[in-house]
């Protein structure tokens, strides 16, 4: 049965339409902007193809290391109720709404050559500054919110009861959370891992002040644009946006098949 939209649905139609053309349309005029012969001739810099995969790389390994250290505790967060709980939620969700500028002068306090962590591992040869460890830390703090928050929501969605009744039919706390409440929020764990990925390959701020070097496509599009101007960054634009759509897409539609 199909319902007429009337006066509301014609006038919230329009409005949506506003915010989609809002979103689309810089999209469309910047992949429209470059010539063929410049897209081939950035695509084979060297320079330009490393940041590329460096990005997808780091933000792959940010990703790895959220999904280790933040479904546990998500899981906590969604399945206990304990003193403080509220204030770690709303730590979770700071990196969200703070400048990610001001996100990476946190970091260097702590992982450069003057902080305690970062003295402790460039003792054992572990250097954050300039480094692709600076760049996955950067990437790590700014978007595990989105994978924490998105698999508490999944473990939220999973009835406790599955899980009792495991345990009434003899499972251990282990088998119980790896056999009934791991795959029953997976959806939600790995939408969070995809968005936290996705997150991680857009990061600029945080990774330019921790690291910079190796350049990540974000921070060699912003060299380029100071160094050069609009024209010269133009192309590596429409690769970056070509790049992590496609794989993003490629991600989603995997995501909700599993």
């Amino acid at each position: 049965m199909r319902v007429k939209l009337g006066s509301l649905g014609v006038a919230f139609s329009l409005l949506g339409l506003i915010l989609v053309a809002f979103i689309a349309w810089p999209l469309i005029k910047t992949g429209i902007s470059s010539r063929p012969g410049e897209l081939w001739e950035t695509i084979l810099d060297p320079e330009v193809r490393g940041a590329i995969g460096l990005t997808f790389y780091a933000a792959a390994i940010a990703t790895g290391v959220g999904l280790v250290l933040g479904v546990p505790l998500a899981y906590i967060l969604a399945r206990h109720r304990f003193p403080g709980k509220a204030l770690i939620q709303g730590l979770i969700d700071l990196p969200i709404v703070v400048p990610h500028t001001a996100a990476g002068i946190a970091l260097l306090l702590v992982f450069g050559r003057q902080g305690f962590l970062g003295r402790a591992f460039e003792a054992v040869g572990v250097r954050f500054v300039s480094s692709l460890p600076g760049i996955v830390v950067a990437m790590l703090f700014v978007s595990v919110p989105f994978l924490v928050n998105a698999a508490r929501e999944g473990f939220s969605a999973v009835d406790e009861r599955l899980e009792r009744a495991a345990r009434t039919l003899g499972a251990g706390p282990w088998a119980t959370f790896f056999q009934v409440a791991l795959p029953l929020a997976k959806r939600g764990i790995l939408s969070g891992a995809i968005l936290m990925w996705a997150r991680g390959l857009s990061e600029f701020g945080a990774v330019m002040i921790l690291a910079y070097h190796p350049m990540t496509a974000p921070v060699l599009l912003y060299q380029r644009f100071e160094s050069y101007g609009l024209s010269y960054a133009r192309p590596l634009v429409v690769w970056i946006l070509i790049t992590t759509l496609a794989v993003f897409l490629a991600l989603r539609m995997v995501g909700r098949r599993g």
